[in-house]
């Protein structure tokens, strides 16, 4: 009971401590994940003192929390957004990883591998591991910094980064399986495209049978609460990713693609509702698997490697990423080398290749831990580098804008369908001709559906004698009169 207690002491401090030193960060431009990562470090072995070293069940831990970032990324992607860009960040996803890794394997390899006994084919693993952009930092990065994009680079980025994780962990384990299983190392190639055939196709399969059956069900069953319906979509989610790996498919890829028909399809009561529900515990995801990882460090054993894992970072994002997005997006001439270079930039690694980097220590293979001290450094490298610029990079390149601020509608969920809403604050000059409701005389297609006076919710209507200051909800739609 004594060791439950302090359990549960240490992690509401860690928590409490990193969301307000992250408050704190955020004024100062600093990714609130980068925080995590650092306080973690700060409570370790090497810091504090708090010693965790399981593997396995940080593997695990980090696998659940990846599953609901993953799942809560898809249910916010939007078809009517990303379907402008799809071939794009699909191309991104898949090619634009496997040159990555080939470029940065090779890299890896000319200044470490030949030099020790760190095989190429350990080099290639190295590089897998790293190969994707990480969903949860290129969110959290953009949304938590409400950076807006022109040329739709936002819905672009975000589709490329939910993709990819899948791709970079089907690398991953296609390698570690190779350098783990002397027969299959032996086939080569030909085992390697099999196996990524296989994950691929099962996991899209299960993915989609699992989306439309989703939609199925929540199309005739309701629950009285919005709270229910997120938590069955979560153990769909769950299940879905369960399944597909009995069936050797790729868990996370089908899980995203399952999210992505059910956020799109599928008729969601109180969707804003849920979408918080999904956001908090993405949040508090993120948050655990950070802070978790940063326990797993160790600064000691990192120190003699900051030169390599410098050069690797420094030749990811200045050659193998550049080259990757622009040798991917060369048909499309409509998008500007301005965002082309935009995209470049975004490379951004986390918690993703640092739990892709649990794979070969849990695998037992040798040179495990450098691998892991190396992927945990660049993802530092990234974070900082490349995390705490973007808005800097996005406003050199001219490609950021502020975005009008949204109608304040005080927790009412308004369809889309029925119009714009925009919220007015009544002044002396709409109060000239009249103060009353009537007075306005709002054009065609334009209601008052709420009138906000102080803390007081009222009806609105004709005859109704609008103060100075009230708060105007208005939606701007077709109507019948």
């Amino acid at each position: 009971m004594l060791l439950s207690e302090n359990l549960l002491l240490l992690a509401s401090l860690l928590v409490f401590v990193a969301i307000m030193v992250s408050k704190v960060g955020s004024k100062l431009g600093t990714p609130s994940l980068l925080i995590f990562l650092l306080l973690g470090m700060l409570v370790g072995a090497d810091g504090i003192g708090v010693h965790f070293d399981n593997y396995e069940i940080a593997e695990s831990i980090g696998h659940f929390a990846m599953t609901i970032i993953l799942f809560t990324a898809g249910l916010e992607t939007s078809f009517a957004e990303t379907k402008p860009v799809f071939k794009q960040g699909i191309i991104l996803s898949t090619l634009g990883v496997f040159i990555m890794v080939l470029l940065t394997g090779l890299f890896i390899w000319l200044t470490t591998g030949h030099q020790s006994e760190f095989g190429i084919m350990a080099c290639f693993l190295m590089a897998a591991i790293m190969g994707s952009t990480d969903s949860a930092s290129v969110f959290s990065v953009l949304r938590e910094k409400k950076l807006h994009l022109r040329e739709n680079l936002s819905p672009l980025l975000e589709l490329e980064s939910g993709s990819n994780d899948p791709m970079a962990y089907m690398l991953t384990i296609v390698f570690v399986q190779m350098l783990t299983n002397k027969d299959m190392l032996s086939n080569g190639l030909l085992s390697m495209v099999f196996i990524l055939v296989v994950q691929v196709v099962v996991g899209v399969a299960v993915g989609v049978a699992m989306g439309y059956a989703t939609k199925w069900l929540l199309d005739r069953v309701r629950f009285s609460t919005f709270a229910l319906t997120s938590i069955l979509i979560l153990s769909i989610g769950f299940f879905t990713n369960a399944v597909t790996s009995m069936l050797y498919g790729n868990g996370l890829l089908a899980l995203y693609v399952t999210a992505i028909i059910i956020g799109n399809k599928a008729r969601l009561p109180q969707e804003k509702e849920m979408q918080h529900f999904f956001d908090g515990l993405t949040w508090l995801m993120q948050l655990t698997m950070f802070l978790m990882l940063g326990l797993l460090a160790r600064p000691s054993q990192m120190l003699p490697l900051i030169l390599p894992a410098l050069l690797t970072f420094f030749f990811m994002m200045l050659v193998a990423r550049p080259a990757s997005v622009y040798l991917c997006l060369l048909p499309f001439r409509k998008l500007s080398f301005r965002a082309k270079t935009l995209v470049s930039w975004v490379g951004i690694k986390g918690a993703g290749p640092i739990l892709f980097a649990l794979c070969p220590i849990v695998a037992g293979m040798d040179s495990s831990s450098f691998i892991f001290n190396v992927v945990f450094l660049i993802t530092l490298f990234s974070l900082l580098m490349q995390g705490m610029t973007l808005r800097s990079m996005a406003k050199l390149l001219k490609l950021s804008y502020e975005e009008e601020p949204q109608a304040e509608t005080f927790g009412m969920e308004i369809p889309e369908e029925m119009g714009l809403t925009r919220d007015h604050i009544v002044t002396n000059e709409d109060l000239a001709s009249g103060t009353t409701l009537r007075d306005l005389h709002l054009p065609h297609g334009i209601r008052v559906i709420m009138v906000k006076r102080s803390d007081r919710f009222l009806v609105p209507h004709g005859s109704m004698e609008l103060q100075l200051g009230d708060h105007l909800i208005v939606l701007i739609g077709e109507s019948d009169d």
